[in-house]
Parts: C-alpha cells; structure tokens; sequence
C-alpha cells in the first residue's frame, strides 16, 4: 500500500492510496472515515484490482479545508476526480460504501465518462437521512431530525470506542467463536472489525459530526440518467439505510441490479467474498469488458 498527497480543487492536501496491484482500475468511495480494511479483499495487492480511494477532509491525514464549509458531498465528488487525475486513470470502476454512494452518483452524473460502472453499497444516491432508522418505524418526516441529533452526539459517543475496542475479547478467540450464528456472526468479521473500530478511535468527532452533518443537506439525486452498469447491495438489517429507498434506487437505474443480503451497515466487513464477486460481475458488464 503506497500513499501520496493529492490536491483538491480548492487546494486541500488529501491524503490518497492505492493497493499498487495489477488489473482494473477502481475508485472506491469510502464510507465516512472508513479504513482500507473495511474492504478486506479488494483492496489487497493480489486482488486483481488497481484500488485507489483517499481519506476525507480533516480525517486520516487528510486536510481539513480551509473553507469549513467545503465538505459537501460535492466537494467529495471533485475530490473523487483529482484522486483519479493523480494516479493517471481516465476512467474506473467506482465502489461506494454509505456516504460514498453519494459521492459515486454524482461522480457519474457530473462527469459520466469517468464512471465504468457502480458498486452501490449501503447506501442511497442523496437524501441519506431520510432513510435511516427505516427498521425502528420512525417515520420518514422524523429521520433527519433523528439523524442530526445522532450526529451531534458524536462528540459524547465517539470517545467511548477505544474503550469498546478494549473490551473486545482476543482476536484468537473471536476467530474461533462458536455458537453466535446469522446476522451477529457476521457483524463480527473479525480481523476487519478490529481494524475499523481501532481507526474510527482516532478521529476528532467534533470534526467528524462537522462532515456527517453536511451530508443531511445532500437531497436525492435522479439517477434515471445513469447508463453504465449499476449494482446494489443492501443489508437487510441496516439500520441507516432504508431498504425501500434502495429499490426505488434500482429501479430507477435502468437494468441495475438489486442484491439483499442478511447483514447490516456493514457488509463490506461481513461479504467479502461477495463484495468481489459483484465488482467482477461488473467489470464484466462495461462495454469492453471480459
């Protein structure tokens, strides 16, 4: 894994990687202050794909912008093209996980030609507060409201991580537990899981609750006029991520696939295997391709 610092359109010094592997080029779209081990198999060096993604403003030694208020999914978007432009890829399959499910769609709406195909991963093209909470029965009317105040209990809730990571039991036990079965078992996909909730630990949440407040102001994109090959995937147990909302998604996309699986927010921890196996099934999907 090598990194390299990438300016964005207003100047902002990100902090950009990639797998250094051989094969298709790929642009993932983190979610919001996700680690590269939250995609176990994709972004290995072997894994047949060229991975680049980067890191957030102000979070994993990317800049904060000089302007505060540059922090849309917008700006995001225009991050997502100089990332592209600094490792020489024209064009590139694109992953999104949660917020980066914004940041893809507006990506292949502002700029098509660089945008192959699209991995949507729990998440919605825009409007990602009003699905969440969808399983608990808030009403639509109430989720951004929900979702906000959530956010601002970021400061206060996200302190406790290293404290949760901390009382997590060896990780030669989680890899050996018996007798937790479905939904639970995945959750706890171990290695990765680890990984993930030690990085989340490091971030400023004042600075965190910044970001994710200004993705509440993101609306719902039509993505009818999207034309490249386009697949879903959605927990069933996501609680930020309203099911409903996704199949609408779907199908409004045409011929874009739709794939449910018994997991929640985060299945790119808990299918590995099957997070590659649709990035393959895409890239087999673009014109030109296999």
């Amino acid at each position: 894994m090598s990194t390299r610092t990438v300016r964005g359109a207003d100047g902002t010094r990100l902090r950009a990687w990639s797998n250094d592997g051989d094969g298709d080029p790929v642009l993932l779209c983190n979610g919001l202050g996700a680690p590269t081990a939250a995609w176990p198999l994709i972004t290995g060096r072997d894994s047949g794909f060229r991975v680049v993604s980067w890191a957030h403003r102000g979070l994993a030694g990317s800049e904060r912008p000089a302007d505060r208020s540059r922090v849309r999914v917008e700006d995001h978007a225009d991050d997502a093209r100089a990332v592209l432009d600094a490792y020489g890829m024209p064009s590139a399959t694109v992953i999104g996980w949660s917020l980066g499910v914004n940041v893809a769609f507006e990506l292949a709406l502002e700029q098509s030609s660089r945008v192959r195909s699209l991995l949507a991963v729990a998440g919605v093209p825009g409007g990602s507060f009003s699905a969440m909470f969808a399983p608990f029965g808030v009403p639509r009317r109430l989720r951004t409201p929900a979702g906000r105040l959530s956010s601002r209990l970021l400061p206060v809730v996200g302190p406790l991580l290293p404290v949760l990571v901390a009382s997590l039991p060896p990780l030669h036990e989680l890899l050996t537990a018996e007798g937790v079965r479905g939904p639970a078992r995945e959750a706890a996909h171990p290695a990765a899981l680890y990984a993930v909730l030690h990085e989340f630990s490091r971030h400023d949440w004042r600075w965190y609750r910044h970001l994710a407040l200004a993705v509440a102001e993101h609306a719902p994109l039509d993505v009818a006029p999207v034309r490249c090959p386009v697949a879903f995937v959605a927990g069933r147990y996501d609680t930020l991520v309203d099911l409903a909302d996704v199949r609408a998604a779907a199908r409004t996309v045409p011929d874009a696939r739709l794939r449910t699986l018994a997991g929640t927010h985060f299945v790119p921890l808990q299918y590995p295997e099957v997070m590659v196996e649709e990035l393959r099934a895409l890239v087999a999907r673009e014109p030109g391709g296999p």
